[in-house]
């Protein structure tokens, strides 16, 4: 059951999205760094490929912020961090209930046998 696409789904995007926490926290420690420019992490794309080829193994990339920046050089802007960081917050939340659920289910059907 913990090898089915939908366990290693579930694995990669807890791993995206524990990344792009770190990542946002990285962001968030920077806003008045001269220079900095955000980094953003991406999987979604990539996770639903792989779940439709039958797979659902992603890695998630880190990539260079392209929005604008301020005079100082930088382009971090605490807004979009602080909503993002509630957005990841939340999805990681929800898929920790699947894998709960699904470890419920186990522990299920392992009573019934």
């Amino acid at each position: 059951m913990f090898d089915s696409v939908s366990s290693i789904a579930l694995q990669s995007a807890l791993d995206g999205l524990a990344l792009r926490q770190r990542t946002i926290a990285n962001n968030i420690a920077n806003v008045n760094t001269p220079g900095y420019h955000a980094q953003r992490v991406t999987f979604e794309d990539a996770l639903a490929k792989s779940v439709k080829a039958g797979s659902g193994a992603v890695a998630a990339t880190t990539v260079r912020s392209q929005e604008p920046t301020r005079l100082d050089g930088s382009n971090v802007n605490l807004d979009t961090e602080t909503l993002s960081n509630i957005d990841t917050v939340l999805r990681y939340q929800f898929a920790t209930q699947a894998v709960g659920g699904e470890a419920n289910s186990l522990r299920t059907a392992m009573r019934t046998n």
